[in-house]
C-alpha cells in the first residue's frame, strides 16, 4: 500500500433533488448509492474480469490462425503485422478518450463495449472478404478495446480498498492472460478436426454475447461520491459512506489531466509498456514463431504457448496475496523483472539452437511467465496507488494515461519488428506455397533441385538425348537422390509421366532461393528481436523506484495503522457531530 494516505479534505455541496426514474433507466442508470456488501462486491469483481478475459479472447484469437487469414485474405506477413499496428494506434485514443470515465461513469462503457465487439468478431471479420475491410473492423475492435482496457481497471480499483488492491489487480491482470490461454486451448483442440480459421472467429464471438448479457444484467459501479475517495481497507466503509453525502463531485474532478502528467505517472507507465515488449510479440506471433523457426503445426505452436499462459495465471493469484499479505509491491516488481530478463535472455540464445526440445522451451517460457506474474501484479496495485495519492477521483484518468502509452509503445514496437524479422515475411508469404508444392511433388522437386537447369532443358528439348540422360543420371546419384542409375532412370521417367505443372515450376524457379536464405536467416533475426526485448525489460526498473509505496513491509505495516487511528479518530468526530447519534 501507498504511504499514510491524506484524507480527502473537498468542499461538501448539497445533494441534487432525486429525478423521476423511468421503469427502463436501470439500463443504463447502474450506480450504486452505497458501497456493496462482500457477495454482491465479488460478483461485480468476477464479471469485470470476465468481461476481460472475453475481450482479450476477441483480441487475440486471429494471433492462433494468422497464417491460415494470411493465406486465405491475401495478406503479406508485413500486411498482416500492420493490422496490430493500427489496430494498437487506433485502440491508444480510445484509452484517452475513456478518462471520461470519471465523469461518465464506468459500467456502461464495458456493458455496451462487450455487445459490439461480440458482434465484430461474430459477424463481421469472419465476413471480411477483403484485406481492406479486415483492417477496418479491427481498428473498430481495438477502439473498444482501448476504451475497456481503461473501464476495466478503474471497476476493479473501485471495487477494492488499497490492503487488498494486488489481489484485485491480479484477477483483472488475468483477463488478458486466460484470454490468451482460451484461445491456445481451444485452437490447440480445434484445430486439427476444424481448420478452417472463421470457425476460432465463430466461438469466439457466441462466448462473447453471452458475457455480455452477463454484465448486461449483472454489473454495477460506485456512484461519483463513492469511488471518488481513498479506501485503504474495509474498515474505511463507515466514514467514506459519511463523508459521500457531502461530497463535491466537480471539485474533485478539476483539472484531473494536469495534476496527473508527473514524474511518477508517465514515468512507470511508460516503463511497464516497455517491459511488455516479450509479451506483445508473444500474444500475436508466437504461433508465426515457432512454425517458421521450428517447424511446428499452429496446434503444437498453440499448445506450448499454454504453459506461458497458466504459469503466468497462477503466478498472478499467488503473488496479488502474497504482495496484500506483507503489504508491498517494489519488492515484487524488482524479483520479478530479474526472473523475466533472465528468462528473455536464454529464449534469445535458444533461436539459433534448432535441436532445443518442447519442454525445454515450456520451462523458459514458464520462467519467464512467472517474473512477468510477480512484477505485472504488483505494478498494477502500485500504479492505482500512485494516482490515488495525487487525486481518487482521478483513477479513470490515470489509467488513460496508462492505456496510451501502452497503445503508442506497441504501435512502434510491432512498427520496428517488420523491418527487424523481414525472413519471417518472405516464410509466411512465400513458403507456405513452396511447401505445398514440395508435399504434393517431393521426389520430382528432389530431382529438379539436384539436376542443373541445362540438363532438365535439354531434356524437356529432346527426352530421347542420350548425353542429357546420363549426366542427369550422374547428378541425381552424385547429390545423394539416387542410389544407383536405375533408380534415379525412375526419377527421370516420374518427372516425365508426373511432372510438376508449370505454373508451380515458375513459382520455384522464382522464389526457392529466397525462401532458402529466409530459412538460413531467420532464426537469427528473431534472436536480434529477442534481445531488443531484453533492452527494452531494462528500462522498467528504474521507474519503480519514482512510485508510490514502501519497500519494508514493517514501514508498511506502520503506514497502516496510522491509518486505521486516522479513521477511526475521523468517525468519533463525525459521530459527535451528527446530533441523530
Amino acid at each position: 500500500m501507498s504511504e499514510v494516505p491524506v484524507l480527502d479534505q473537498i468542499a461538501p455541496t448539497p445533494d441534487a433533488d432525486p429525478s423521476v426514474h423511468r421503469p427502463a433507466d436501470w439500463i443504463w442508470r447502474r450506480a450504486l448509492p452505497h458501497y456493496p456488501d462482500t457477495l454482491p462486491r465479488y460478483t461485480y469483481l468476477a464479471i469485470t474480469v470476465l468481461a476481460t478475459i472475453v475481450l482479450y479472447y476477441e483480441l487475440y484469437v486471429p494471433g492462433a490462425v494468422a497464417t491460415k487469414i494470411i493465406g486465405d485474405l491475401g495478406f503479406s506477413f508485413t500486411q498482416f503485422v500492420m493490422v496490430s499496428v493500427v489496430g494498437n494506434l487506433v485502440g491508444a485514443f480510445g484509452s484517452l478518450t475513456a478518462g471520461l470515465a470519471d465523469r461518465w461513469g464506468r459500467a456502461n462503457l464495458v456493458v455496451f463495449g462487450l455487445f459490439i465487439t461480440a458482434a465484430i468478431v461474430l459477424f463481421g471479420l469472419p465476413n471480411a472478404h477483403g484485406i481492406g475491410w479486415y483492417y477496418v473492423l479491427f481498428a473498430l475492435l481495438s477502439i473498444v478495446e482501448g476504451i475497456m482496457l481503461v473501464a476495466t481497471p478503474a471497476l476493479i480499483r473501485d471495487f477494492s480498498p488499497q490492503l487488498g488492491r494486488a489481489s484485485a489487480m491480479s484477477f483483472w491482470t488475468m483477463g488478458p492472460v486466460l484470454g490468451s490461454l482460451v484461445v491456445t486451448e481451444v485452437s490447440s483442440h480445434t484445430l486439427d478436426s476444424h481448420t478452417e480459421w472463421r470457425f476460432q472467429f465463430y466461438v469466439c464471438g457466441i462466448v462473447g454475447f453471452v458475457v455480455a448479457v452477463i454484465a448486461f444484467f449483472g454489473l454495477r459501479e460506485l456512484s461519483p461520491r463513492l469511488r471518488d475517495q481513498l479506501m485503504v481497507s474495509m474498515r474505511d466503509r463507515e466514514l467514506i459512506e459519511a463523508r459521500a453525502k457531502g461530497l463535491n463531485v466537480e471539485e474533485a474532478l478539476q483539472n484531473q489531466w494536469r495534476r496527473l502528467l508527473k514524474l511518477d505517472i508517465l514515468g512507470p507507465a511508460f516503463g511497464v509498456s516497455m517491459f511488455l515488449f516479450f509479451y506483445y510479440i508473444a500474444v500475436g506471433f508466437f504461433v508465426i514463431y515457432f512454425v517458421t523457426v521450428f517447424g511446428y503445426s499452429e496446434a503444437r505452436a498453440n499448445a506450448l504457448a499454454n504453459w506461458y499462459w497458466v504459469a503466468d495465471a497462477v503466478t498472478l493469484l499467488i503473488a496479488g496475496v502474497l504482495s496484500d499479505k506483507i503489504r508491498v509491491r517494489k519488492p515484487f516488481m524488482v524479483i520479478g523483472a530479474v526472473i523475466n530478463l533472465v528468462a528473455t535472455g536464454i529464449f534469445a540464445a535458444l533461436a539459433t539452437h534448432p535441436g532445443t526440445t518442447y519442454y525445454q522451451f515450456a520451462l523458459v517460457m514458464t520462467i519467464s511467465a512467472i517474473g512477468l506474474g510477480l512484477a505485472y501484479c504488483a505494478w498494477m496495485a502500485a500504479f492505482t496507488e500512485t494516482v490515488e495519492k495525487h487525486n481518487p477521483a482521478a483513477t479513470a484518468t490515470g489509467l488513460a494515461i496508462w492505456g496510451w502509452i501502452v497503445r503508442i509503445v506497441v504501435t512502434v514496437s510491432l512498427f520496428a519488428f517488420t523491418f527487424v524479422a523481414t525472413a519471417a515475411s518472405t516464410l509466411v508469404d512465400q513458403g507456405s506455397r513452396i511447401s505445398a508444392i514440395v508435399e504434393e511433388y517431393p521426389q520430382q522437386v528432389a530431382t529438379i533441385s539436384a539436376v542443373s537447369p541445362q540438363t532438365l532443358a535439354a531434356l524437356k528439348a529432346n527426352p530421347t538425348d542420350a548425353a542429357a540422360g546420363a549426366a542427369a543420371v550422374q547428378q541425381l546419384v552424385k547429390a545423394g537422390v539416387a542410389a544407383d542409375p536405375s533408380s534415379a532412370a525412375a526419377r527421370l521417367r516420374q518427372l516425365s509421366t508426373n511432372p510438376v505443372p508449370p505454373e508451380d515450376l515458375a513459382y520455384l524457379a522464382e522464389h526457392s532461393a529466397d525462401v532458402k536464405k529466409a530459412q538460413h536467416d531467420n532464426p537469427r533475426q528473431w534472436q536480434v528481436w529477442w534481445w531488443v526485448c531484453f533492452a527494452a525489460e531494462l528500462l522498467f526498473v528504474p521507474f519503480i523506484f519514482v512510485m508510490s509505496g514502501r519497500w519494508s513491509p514493517r514501514r508498511a505495516r506502520e503506514d497502516a495503522e496510522r491509518h486505521e487511528q486516522l479513521v477511526q479518530q475521523s468517525l468519533s468526530e463525525l459521530h459527535g457531530a451528527d446530533p441523530v447519534k
